[in-house]
């Protein structure tokens, strides 16, 4: 889930309407495991909707897209070959509608869809019933520990993995920092933007992914590029000039008139990530920063041709469990 929501340099809220909530106020300031966590699926279940509509179309239904780049895994196959995904249990972590994980059904692998949001799951729902996927469960479920049953061993409604081959995705709504699934579940774990950058202690979310890998498992995930926090999240040219701290780690937060928070984002430095990859028990086994290609000419939030070829806009992290 690509998110765009860093601090602008031209942002001036328009006056609210009498009647209309006020916008929320941006600042950086510090936000705990829980604030973060009740922020983050708040802010997702009202926004789903129009994420999907303005982006829904880049992202395509079953589509394995690492960033705004358009980098995409059926070319540059950072999970493996893609004929070694058949049969495998994988886990995606915060998958927003699931194109990831339907991209991995269609490749033969059993995938789980995790995302802390009920909305963005239900888009997942409604993406395979436009597509003519039929399943008998039916609902996105909230997996719990220690369940019975498919890959990833969770209960609830939507909670088992589907069939080999069969096109259906298990949906499960659950927080990243607390996997809802028994130790050595899966064989691969993957993540597009998804829960890394909006949870407070990310380590804890490696940890757990390292608990339901099994060993020699591959972890793959894509941040925004850490180097991007000390620009305006601007497109244009006024994005180019460092603005801020690249070493100031406070949070982006955006709070509403009472001060609770309705977004939050957290920065951390490219070798924090690294550091944060080896706490969690990993090796990491390649740094990949997508170059713009030529072809994408669209502009994603702060993301933009412009500055796609001259700062790096994406990181993602190759990682092998020990």
């Amino acid at each position: 889930m690509v998110q765009e929501h860093m601090p602008r340099a031209t942002d001036h809220p328009a006056e609210p309407m009498a009647g209309d909530p006020a916008e929320p106020a941006a600042t950086r300031r510090t936000a705990d495991a829980t604030e973060s966590s009740r922020a983050s699926r708040g802010w997702w279940d009202r926004n789903a909707d129009e994420y999907q509509e303005e982006h829904g179309g880049f992202l395509g239904d079953d589509r394995f897209v690492w960033g705004p780049e358009g980098l995409d895994e059926a070319e540059a196959g950072l999970l493996g070959p893609a004929d070694a995904l058949r049969g495998l249990a994988v886990l995606e972590v915060g998958a927003g509608a699931a194109q990831c994980s339907r991209w991995l059904a269609a490749r033969g692998a059993r995938p789980v869809a995790l995302d802390i949001s009920h909305r963005q799951l239900w888009h997942a729902l409604r993406k395979e019933s436009e597509a003519g996927v039929e399943r008998s469960g039916g609902a996105a479920g909230s997996g719990a520990a220690e369940g019975s049953g498919g890959a990833g061993g969770t209960e609830g409604s939507g909670g088992t993995a589907g069939t080999e081959g069969s096109g259906t995705v298990a949906l499960v709504q659950a927080d990243a920092t607390a996997l809802p699934f028994r130790d050595g579940s899966f064989d691969l774990a993957c993540s597009a933007y998804g829960a890394i950058p909006f949870v407070a202690d990310p380590v804890r979310v490696m940890r757990e992914v390292h608990r339901v890998l099994r060993p020699g498992a591959r972890w793959v995930f894509s941040v925004t590029h850490p180097i991007r926090w000390a620009f305006p999240d601007e497109p244009g040219p006024e994005g180019l000039s460092v603005a801020a701290s690249y070493f100031d780690r406070t949070p982006y937060v955006e709070q509403d008139e009472t001060g609770r928070a309705v977004y939050v984002e957290h920065h951390r430095t490219l070798g924090d990530r690294v550091r944060d990859v080896v706490a969690g028990g990993f090796r990491l086994l390649d740094l990949v920063e997508p170059e713009w290609p030529a072809w994408n000419d669209q502009e994603w939030g702060g993301w933009s041709p412009l500055r796609g070829n001259l700062i790096p806009g994406t990181a993602i992290f190759v990682c092998e469990r020990d």
